[in-house]
């Protein structure tokens, strides 16, 4: 772009670390915290350029604090360590209101980069900028670009418009570069994704952070003349990119990645109990009676239970579909006979599940029955897709089974083959990961509730509001 101000024979040296989907993991989060305020001041003494950044998914709800925060109180870890930037993920996209997501940066002391959401009416949201712009001292201009991961259906069900991460990188790369020395991409897209947008910018695009895949590069990878690094996922690694800028030429000539695994790291004081300090204080925020049940709900992972068919008869209210299928395994527990809390609600379901409805044939009913009652479902372990519990469970089958003509029945009635039903069940059942024709079949996500909102939903009605 331009030529510093500094001498010319001048190699300097600039720092990045980063970090991504976090997930709500605080149990490293002290250990991370010390090593980037100390790594912070040391450069500052040192008169070395200092960056940190965050790549997004920073944010789950499935913990309580940040549940019952609505995410503002990984904002505030986030400015008590001074990051210079961050994008967003899928978690702090779609797992929010929009009125939520708003207001989430509002205590930022950063910006929020991100060049592909927009509102209903095509605007970039007020509380993120398309590029950033950090500069050294010794005037090196930094340019920063970022996108997020396209999930189109559940922004447009919350009503904000995204468009594909990588086509609006390449489009906002040459322009950003072109008032930039240095062009850091920050990518909560994906490795493939990171790939390509390497191989299609030519090197106009310095370093990418990546994130979203929980993927790590413990030395970074070189993709078409651009360094890519990523910290894998959970604060497990923190991420740190050394860049030599030569000043005579105007560019960088040097850059390498490494990972610190945060295991390895010194222990502060709060190492153990600053995990349980945020519970205590969600507890605390979330202790408020939601509604109370005359009789205890027992959980179980085997088959139906008390607690199972109240859920079910929650989710066909919430969504008026024919028939219900779940599995036993998103219940983490059961509920006391009597008073029922914020809290109790989260620990019974953490997930940040939504509920879906899914229009099949009867053909594709009886496919997808039949495949529920594989007996080795209640043992399968299962991660990610949102399920935050140990394994899938039993299938729950509510308003559909085997009548005594042994024909297939859905609200009572034999299933026609081509007739159309309207299954309700959970978003990551839609994936086609256990049900492959689930995948192609019209879909309606219901959102931003998730599935302890409907419960308790159905519960205030059926019991009635805790008095005041």
């Amino acid at each position: 772009m331009k030529e510093s101000g500094a001498d010319c024979t001048l190699k300097e040296t600039i720092h990045i670390y980063h970090t991504n989907d976090l997930h709500s993991h605080f149990e490293k989060w002290p250990r991370i915290r010390e090593f980037l305020l100390k790594r912070k001041a040391y450069h500052k003494e040192r008169g070395e350029a200092c960056f940190v950044f965050d790549i997004g998914d920073h944010i789950d709800r499935s913990h309580p604090y940040t549940d019952a925060t609505r995410g503002k109180g990984n904002v505030l870890m986030l400015n008590e360590i001074g990051y210079d930037a961050v994008t967003i993920g899928n978690n702090e996209g779609i797992t929010l209101s929009p009125s939520e997501l708003s207001a989430l940066y509002e205590e930022a002391k950063f910006p929020v980069i991100l060049n592909n959401l927009f509102t209903g009416k095509g605007n970039y949201p007020g509380w993120t900028v398309p590029e950033g712009y950090l500069t050294t001292r010794s005037g090196i201009r930094i340019g920063l670009i970022a996108a997020t991961a396209d999930f189109s259906t559940s922004y447009e069900r919350l009503g904000w418009k995204v468009t594909g991460p990588r086509f609006a990188l390449e489009a906002a790369a040459p322009q950003v570069s072109g008032q930039s020395d240095i062009l850091v991409c920050l990518s909560h897209m994906g490795s493939s994704e990171d790939d390509r947008l390497a191989e299609h910018t030519g090197g106009k695009i310095d370093v990418i952070l990546g994130g979203h895949t929980h993927h790590l590069y413990p030395d970074g990878r070189e993709v078409g003349g651009t360094l890519i690094a990523a910290a894998g996922k959970w604060g497990q690694y923190i991420g740190e990119v050394t860049l030599t800028f030569d000043h005579s030429e105007g560019r960088v000539v040097e850059a390498t990645a490494k990972v610190h695994d945060t295991e390895t790291l010194p222990i502060p004081d709060d190492d153990t109990s600053y995990d349980r300090q945020l519970r205590k204080k969600a507890a605390e925020l979330l202790s408020a009676t939601v509604f109370q049940t005359p009789y205890e709900l027992r959980g179980g992972w085997a088959g139906p239970t008390a607690l199972s068919d109240l859920f079910a008869d929650a989710l066909l209210s919430h969504t008026g579909a024919d028939c219900a299928m779940f599995n036993s395994g998103i219940f983490l527990g059961g509920l006391p006979e009597g008073t029922v809390s914020g809290m109790d609600l989260h620990r019974l379901l953490p997930h940040p599940i939504n509920p879906c409805v899914i229009t099949l044939t009867g053909t594709e009913v009886e496919e997808a029955y039949e495949l529920s009652l594989d007996a080795e479902w209640p043992d399968i372990r299962l991660k990610g897709l949102g399920f935050r519990g140990e394994v899938v469970g039993a299938m729950i089958h509510h308003k559909m089974g085997r009548g005594s003509d042994g024909r297939l029945h859905v609200a009572g009635n034999p299933v026609e083959p081509d007739r159309q039903y309207r299954l309700a069940t959970l978003d990551l059942f839609t994936y086609g990961f256990f049900f492959p024709a689930f995948k192609k079949a019209k879909k309606e996500y219901f959102m931003p509730e998730f599935i302890r909102d409907v419960l308790a939903g159905y519960a205030i009605r059926k019991f009635g509001a805790p008095s005041s």
